[in-house]
């Protein structure tokens, strides 16, 4: 089987299926929209994209990709903890302070917004595609006085130095991914990862009804359907126009939430199943899986 993920190597999202996928065939590609192409066109069976993270929010660009360009399921998501560390070529090692643009991805750069603006004031971002493309980067111009944020993976896959470890503002962060195929996939291998199950819906309201979206939450509330996330996203047909994504915490069944769906377009709504999956928590085990190969990427 072969996967698809945000490129280039070490990336946290590389991070993240090494972990759930050893030893399977896994390919980078540039973008997410990549990603999910690739699967689309039959050049892998899976990929894995990240979806949202804990300090930064959703990944837009993967909800309308997603949305508004293919129809792909979710069949599982991840979730995995986050470590950013300053890098910098050996060659700027001993005056790593005196660098001039500090390149990553954009969520990671307002990852760790407090050391920046302590350490860094004054000195210009540049936003890549990934963490690793950063790195990569830095390995490709060793003699710019530039440093990149990402992981530790990436620091050893390019040859970086780390001058500074755990500089992102907050230890709980995470990032959320989610595995898309056109098939069911076996994930019997990775359930000792996993935490649960969950269904997400696409809802879209009907224009002219008031009160619309508070009968799409009653709709799960008296049938006690637990919502662990409801997200607004434009419609892209004009101003003021949403769909919203709604996750419900378990898996699809054959009564309470076929009737929810039932009684949502009774309304006057429109209600499509993105997926029925598993979820899994990579540092469920251990607090320490952080510390090896199980962290997190935009």
């Amino acid at each position: 089987m072969k996967i698809a993920y945000l490129g280039p190597k070490a990336t946290f999202t590389g991070l993240a299926v090494q972990k759930m996928f050893p030893g399977l065939t896994a390919i980078p590609y540039i973008t997410i929209p990549d990603c999910l192409d690739a699967v689309m066109d039959d050049e892998v069976d899976i990929a894995v994209v990240p979806l949202e993270n804990a300090l930064e929010g959703s990944v837009n660009i993967t909800l309308d990709y997603l949305i508004h360009e293919v129809d792909l399921p979710i069949v599982g998501e991840i979730t995995a903890p986050i470590r950013q560390h300053f890098l910098v070529h050996p060659n700027q090692a001993d005056h790593w302070e005196d660098i001039e643009i500090i390149y990553s991805h954009s969520h990671a750069i307002a990852q760790c917004h407090k050391f920046l603006h302590r350490n860094f004031k004054g000195i210009p971002y540049e936003s890549v595609t990934s963490t690793g493309a950063a790195a990569k980067f830095l390995a490709d111009h060793p003699n710019q006085k530039a440093a990149a944020i990402a992981n530790e993976l990436a620091a050893e896959e390019y040859g970086l130095f780390i001058a500074k470890a755990d500089i992102h503002d907050f230890d709980f962060n995470h990032t959320k991914f989610i595995i898309l195929s056109k098939n069911p996939i076996d994930l019997n291998e990775q359930m000792k990862y996993k935490v649960g199950d969950k269904t997400t819906l696409m809802v879209t309201l009907p224009s002219d009804q008031a009160g619309a979206l508070h009968q799409v939450l009653s709709a799960f509330a008296w049938r006690k359907l637990n919502l662990s996330k409801i997200e607004s996203r434009p419609m892209k047909t004009g101003l003021g126009n949403y769909f919203f994504l709604i996750d419900i915490e378990m898996s699809l069944d054959d009564v309470l939430i076929p009737g929810a769906m039932a009684e949502l377009e009774a309304l006057g709504c429109s209600v499509k199943i993105l997926g029925s999956y598993p979820y899994f928590q990579l540092d469920k085990e251990s607090s320490t899986v952080g510390e090896t190969s199980a962290r997190t990427e935009v």
